[in-house]
């Protein structure tokens, strides 16, 4: 009943571009927030008016979505998620990989990889 749980933070421009890429993988169940943060980075500086300000936060995007531990299906998963929200620069992402003990259908009481 291994199960492992996926959590994409990545720029919100890249959201379309991945969701697609794990509908063509046939993934269609995940959840989707709007987050705020920063990595090493430390957030971005702009110029308004020939003053500098700083943003500390930027905005970003969080993937979750749950999956059966087979190691292939993760793998294929991860490289279309980095394909889709790769731009080479700073501030792309990151992807995080838990392992899940157990899940629960609420409307079925299922539980297990069927209840995803």
């Amino acid at each position: 009943m291994s199960m492992r749980k996926i959590e994409a933070i990545i720029r919100p421009e890249k959201l379309s571009a991945v969701t697609e890429a794990l509908r063509k993988l046939g993934y269609p169940g995940l959840t989707i927030t709007e987050v705020r943060g920063h990595g090493k980075q430390k957030g971005l500086i702009q110029q308004w008016r020939g003053r500098e300000y700083r943003i500390e936060f930027l905005p970003k995007v969080k993937i979750d979505m749950v999956i059966p531990a087979d190691g292939k299906l993760l793998d294929q998963i991860l490289e279309a998620i980095a394909d889709a929200a790769g731009t080479g620069e700073a501030g792309d992402g990151k992807v995080f990989i838990w392992p899940i003990e157990d899940v629960m259908r609420i409307r079925t009481r299922e539980r297990g990889p069927g209840a995803v």
